[in-house]
């Protein structure tokens, strides 16, 4: 890296409007009934995930694509593969003054300008004249070069950690099912579980007291969080989109369950500290000894299975869930049953800390190496501009 940095100190760098060294190429629309999955090339409009595919492409591989219309106009992405671009997706064309992924580079270092660009009126759009007056730097190419190869270092280490990530996630799945897919008795309440265990079925309504957050607390709510208001205020919503504020009592105090009713419907998390429910969102507290974290864990395997009616608001009620049945191992013997779920609760905790943790595991590193690229793709790219230009 201090080669790189020495390399940088003192050379020289043209400053020029994009348009003035390469030209914003405008795509060309296709109906959907032109696309088939079973063609070659990606189509992209409005979005960096493919609209689908079609027999032809109409840009090179290697090429740099801003979105220009939709909720992700302004958008930078490069394909290292020929594709179609529809007219909702520009492209730079190539040029032997530019190296194309650094411009690339370049150019996600100016989403937020150009994203403060797009016209919203109706169809959010950004016009080609945005892009064309981009002001660049154009350093040697052995030194665009140079700066690709460690930002590509990166991005690969970033995508590779992700790869693992997501193999991680569905072996996780895979042994939460091995876990928890308990056989549903045909008669009766008692199945057979792991090991051949006797599994009983209750009702949630038989292991939860189950009730519906009530209205927001007015007279004592803060939008952050301080010595005195210090309870969270939950309601629907996955992970921090379920803080709604802060207030000083809590409504609940014990370690619960809570189920999205509206909304990401289903949606089950654990909550061990105190908090306030309010609308939309359905509280589980334990009435019987259980491990509340293996509760958690069967509920995440169910949170999409719920029936819910989809006439008018679709929306999860108690009635709706406290006849959903529940299995619990060993249920005649208590001491069995709760060694049998904490034992299930230690496998499982330590897969999600793989997955899910942001303090620890993949998500983690993740973060960091993301981090450090960002870091490192703002030094190698702040080149000094022209004091005219200042």
């Amino acid at each position: 890296m201090s080669n790189i940095l020495e390399l940088l100190q003192g050379v020289e760098v043209e400053w020029k409007p994009l348009g003035e060294v390469s030209k914003v190429l405008r795509g060309k629309r296709l109906t959907r009934d032109q696309l088939s999955n079973n063609n070659k090339f990606r189509v992209y409009h409005g979005g960096l995930e493919p609209l689908g595919y079609y027999e032809q492409s109409n840009r090179p591989a290697n090429s740099v694509m801003v979105i220009n219309v939709g909720a992700s106009a302004g958008t930078v992405g490069y394909s290292e593969v020929e594709f179609w671009s529809s007219d909702g997706c520009f492209c730079i064309q190539h040029t032997e003054l530019l190296n194309n992924k650094f411009l690339y580079y370049y150019l996600v270092g100016c989403q937020l300008l150009l994203r403060s660009k797009v016209r919203v009126a109706g169809i959010p759009t950004l016009d080609s004249t945005v892009v064309d007056k981009l002001i660049i730097p154009i350093p040697p190419l052995k030194i665009q070069a140079e700066i690709v190869r460690i930002l590509d270092n990166f991005t690969e280490l970033t995508a590779e950690l992700t790869a693992e990530l997501t193999a991680r996630k569905k072996q996780y799945n895979y042994y939460r099912d091995q876990l928890l897919s308990f056989e549903f008795p045909s008669v009766g309440g008692v199945s057979e579980g792991r090991g051949g265990c006797d599994v009983e079925w209750k009702t949630l309504g038989d292991v939860f007291d189950i009730y519906a957050g009530g209205d927001v607390p007015k007279d004592a709510l803060s939008d952050s969080e301080t010595e005195e208001f210090n309870i969270p205020i939950l309601s629907n919503g996955i992970g921090d989109k379920s803080l709604y504020g802060w207030t000083d009592k809590a409504k609940v105090n014990k370690p619960s369950l809570t189920i999205s009713a509206r909304g990401t419907i289903g949606w089950t998390s654990f909550r061990d500290k105190p908090f306030f429910p309010i609308v939309r969102l359905l509280v589980l507290t334990p009435k019987i000894k259980l491990n509340l974290k293996y509760a958690y864990y069967y509920m995440k395997t169910i949170e999409n299975y719920y029936n819910v009616p989809q006439n008018g608001i679709p929306q999860l009620t108690k009635p709706m869930v406290k006849d959903v049945r529940f299995p619990i191992p060993y249920a005649n013997d208590q001491e069995k049953s709760l060694a049998e779920q904490s034992h299930i609760v230690d496998i499982l905790d330590k897969f999600d800390a793989l997955t899910n943790s942001i303090t620890e595991g993949l998500p983690r590193e993740i973060a960091l190496r993301q981090q450090q690229y960002e870091y490192y793709r703002e030094l190698l790219l702040n080149f000094p501009k022209p004091v005219v230009e200042a």
